[in-house]
């Protein structure tokens, strides 16, 4: 029995943690263990713990439900990630919300280099599927890891064009791993773990509950380098994805459509508001992303001599020693908060020697 992850998936049990309290103790202590072995009072003077949330870990003893879901784990060969480890979905770690513990099957790359979510409605229409059909097509020697929550309509027709391409598709499903909603693309999810995997941060025994659906469009939100949004309503959920998407720092991309139909509007609304960018074939994301092969790289002038605040310079240091970065890796690298590379970029693009590329890109000039 694997001891922290019986302890990791006990912390996400307990009631009144949540997904930002699991994601600061898993942070704070190097095993997950060390939190159940830790007093209620020193728990309770942890930021944003409380003495509320301390003594509910205190008093937890449903380890048995934790066993069995290992024994679950273990027979189903499924790969259990937590927020501390290297194969964590580095792009999610930068989401306020993370989950602590996310269950995949499948063989997928998850930080794979290029990334990108698709959503829509599940009432298509011929023109989003046929546009769906076409951007894959084009895709289909870009090595992108294509990411949709396993719906009806527009999320099935991105996964088995994705499979069709060869290209890599994960579903993001909002329950565990124990069945497959809706059960009509059980077939497909089948092939979608040869060609890539399924991905939940749900439990077994979780049923599909429609509370569960946000949770799970904030990990497709999250985990891409960009979203694209092919036919939504003004209320669908997939606007509620791109709203989480902009608010994760992602570049959004909507498929414009005519202004009488209701399957377009969601999309319209969001080119109409600068909340995504339009999009009309596979050529337009590859150079918003600054994806494209042939772009060739702008050719670096190395600034000596600068006097920088320390944030600056450490950013800057960076940028140096590669072509380009994406502002995640800043993150990771620098060990700054969001705040502070922000603040940090926007003094070295005034002062001329950093330039923002499309896609979250930065080089130094």
């Amino acid at each position: 029995m694997n001891k922290d992850l019986l302890y990791q998936l006990a912390l996400t049990l307990v009631p009144k943690i949540g997904l930002v309290r699991a994601k600061i103790l898993m942070q704070y202590f190097s095993t997950a263990e060390e939190i159940f072995k830790t007093p209620a009072r020193q728990l309770a003077q942890i930021e944003s713990i409380g003495s509320h949330a301390a003594q509910e870990i205190a008093s937890f003893s449903d380890f048995k439900t934790c066993e069995n879901e290992i024994s679950f784990i273990e027979k189903h060969n499924i790969k259990v990630f937590s927020i501390n480890d290297p194969d964590y979905p580095k792009r999610l770690l930068h989401c306020y919300d993370a989950p602590a513990l996310l269950f995949f099957k499948g063989n997928a790359n998850l930080n794979a280099a290029k990334v990108i979510s698709i959503v829509g409605t599940r009432q298509n229409s011929e023109y989003g599927k046929e546009f769906c059909e076409r951007l894959l097509s084009d895709l289909q020697d870009s090595g992108i890891l294509v990411v949709s929550g396993l719906a009806f309509g527009m999320d099935t027709i991105a996964h088995k064009n994705a499979i069709k391409q060869q290209l890599a598709t994960v579903a993001v499903v909002a329950h565990g791993l124990d069945r497959i909603y809706p059960a009509e693309n059980k077939g497909l999810a089948q092939q979608m773990v040869k060609h890539g995997g399924i991905l939940t941060d749900f439990i077994t025994d979780t049923r599909p509950d429609k509370q569960n659906f946000p949770k799970r469009n904030r990990i497709v939100a999250g985990i891409c380098d960009a979203l694209l949004v092919i036919e939504s309503g003004i209320k669908g959920g997939s606007l509620i994805t791109a709203e989480l998407a902009n608010s994760y720092n992602k570049d959004v991309f909507a498929l414009p459509g005519r202004t009488i139909d209701a399957r377009s509007e969601g999309c319209n609304y969001l080119i109409k508001t600068n909340k995504a960018q339009l999009i009309s074939n596979a050529k337009d994301l590859l150079n918003a992303m600054n994806w494209n092969e042939n772009t060739q790289p702008i050719k670096k002038q190395r600034t000596l001599f600068l006097d920088l605040p320390h944030d600056q310079k450490i950013i800057f240091d960076i940028l140096q020693q590669q072509e380009k970065i994406h502002i995640d890796d800043l993150y990771l690298k620098t060990s700054l908060s969001s705040s502070n590379v922000a603040q940090a970029l926007l003094m070295l693009e005034m002062e001329g020697v950093v330039k923002s590329l499309p896609g979250k890109m930065y080089q130094s000039i």
